[in-house]
């Protein structure tokens, strides 16, 4: 069977869709006058249209089409990350929310001097932004990969869409056209993912009761061997340790997302976007899981319909072009175009808070407004072009195995992260010798692990993050603390 053409209706509202959200970038360029407006938005923003922020960001279009590819060839168990996200939201609000504001921060590593030293805001700072650079590029080149072959666009034309417009869109806009837009993307994938379900089940004989009737009888939901542990396989018991630690990395000590928190205009509003945000994830993403279930059922009883030695990866773009209407079709993906634009340009804006403050500005000579700008939309231009360039390569080179290997970095990176906050936060003993001593030691034996064994990767972020915490504590006397005064201002 061949797969169907794309279509010059479905071209039209995909180019619709990209042309908008440039307009978004191109009204809110007016408002960007300092730095502050750039990352901050002048807290302009309400906290529900941040919650949806935090929900579109932390979804990428990888996540979009994956989830329901993970349904439709084996189970739901990943599932239970989604809700895990849900449950850390009220240590977020009640312990570290209040350190955020009260210290009037931009960049969130900026705590991590004022509880420690330089060298650990640097540190936390510089892994963000060779971490999301790397991202964006991951993120472009799997969207191009996965888009490619039934959109009916070169991949090096994808990135270009892809990246180029996110770098434009951010870099007139700042984090308020981000949020925006956020805000539209947020809104497309929401609907585009219930939408995509009941069109599926009105395909299926015996409707949506046949699908998940299907699904129970193979066992794709929850099986039982998905409850045994492991230390190598991604059963439920190593996801869950696994997504408590990664969702603790992403609310606590990732600044694309703790960015969210200080661009509303008081607390009360920071506690809406928490709520909003987990009213997103609570509903949301149940529905990717089930697309990948109505999927299963769809090509059950359609075989035929499935080209042979059909890459199951694409299964979602697949039945998107193949089956769906013109015209809404191109608005599904544009929906993943939408997944892939929001999580980049949340990335794009973090990047250039985190270079212009915690290094621009807090080393040399003391700048002025107009400079810190300049620098903030450079540094914007600078990390979106990095990113995309090496998107390019790796379309070039043809990597393969990339994500996995990519993914197994969060530990390395993200885990550290998460101990210095948790450590600084919890550990009143703790101080910058302490600290150090804990980051070496997270970052060594994540090295030991990963070089020499087997162990799954979702534990590299469970090692890093305690290693820190308990080596800072135990070496905490053999250093010098900061006065009471001082640490009633950073712990808790």
């Amino acid at each position: 069977m061949e797969i169907q053409a794309f279509g010059t209706l479905n071209y039209i509202v995909l180019f619709a869709y990209l042309i908008g959200v440039m307009l978004v970038g191109v009204y809110f360029a007016r408002r960007q006058k300092t730095a502050d407006d750039y990352f901050k938005a002048g807290g302009r923003i309400p906290g529900w249209a941040a919650g949806v922020s935090v929900f579109a960001t932390t979804l990428s279009s990888i996540t979009f089409m994956s989830i329901p590819a993970k349904a439709y060839t084996s189970d739901w168990t990943f599932l239970v990350g989604q809700y895990l996200a849900i449950l850390i939201l009220p240590i977020v609000f009640y312990f570290y929310i209040p350190f955020f504001r009260k210290l009037n921060l931009t960049s969130v590593y900026e705590y991590l001097e004022r509880r420690f030293d330089i060298k650990m805001r640097l540190f936390a700072s510089m892994s963000f932004m060779l971490f999301h650079i790397g991202r964006i590029a991951i993120i472009t080149y799997l969207t191009a990969l996965a888009l490619m072959p039934f959109v009916n666009i070169d991949p090096l034309t994808i990135v270009f869409l892809i990246g180029v417009l996110c770098i434009v869109y951010t870099f007139l806009g700042g984090i308020e056209g981000v949020i925006w837009t956020d805000v539209i993307q947020g809104i497309m994938l929401s609907v585009a993912a219930v939408l995509i379900f009941v069109t599926i089940c009105f395909h299926v004989d015996g409707g949506v009761s046949e699908v998940f009737r299907l699904s129970a009888e193979q066992d794709k939901y929850f099986p039982s061997s998905s409850f045994e542990w492991s230390w190598t396989n991604s059963t439920l018991p190593v996801l869950m340790i696994g997504f408590l630690f990664a969702n603790l990395q992403q609310f606590t000590a990732s600044q694309d997302v703790v960015q969210r928190y200080i661009v509303t205009d008081s607390i009360e509003e920071t506690k809406k976007t928490l709520l909003t945000n987990a009213k997103l994830v609570a509903c949301v993403p149940v529905f990717f899981f089930a697309i990948g279930s109505a999927l299963y059922a769809f090509y059950s009883q359609n075989p035929q319909l499935i080209p042979e030695n059909f890459n199951t990866g694409g299964i979602l773009p697949f039945y998107v072009i193949s089956q769906m209407p013109a015209g809404i079709a191109g608005l599904i993906i544009a929906a993943i175009f939408a997944a892939s634009q929001s999580s980049i340009s949340s990335s794009l804006n973090s990047i250039s808070a985190c270079y212009t403050m915690d290094i621009y500005n807090r080393f040399g000579e003391e700048k002025n407004i107009q400079q810190s700008f300049n620098t903030a939309r450079i540094v914007t231009v600078i990390a979106g072009v990095l990113g995309v360039a090496a998107s390019v390569y790796l379309i070039k080179s043809n990597e393969s195995q990339l994500w996995d290997a990519f993914n197994s970095l969060i530990g390395l990176m993200g885990g550290p992260m998460t101990g210095l906050f948790m450590l600084g936060i919890f550990v009143r003993r703790a101080n910058a010798g302490s600290a150090l001593c804990g980051v070496i030691a997270a970052v060594v034996s994540i090295l030991f692990v990963r070089g020499f064994t087997d162990l799954n990767f979702f534990f590299y972020g469970v090692i890093g993050t305690l290693m820190v915490v308990i080596v800072g504590f135990i070496t905490a006397p053999f250093f010098k603390s900061k006065s009471t005064q001082e640490l009633d201002l950073v712990t808790e």
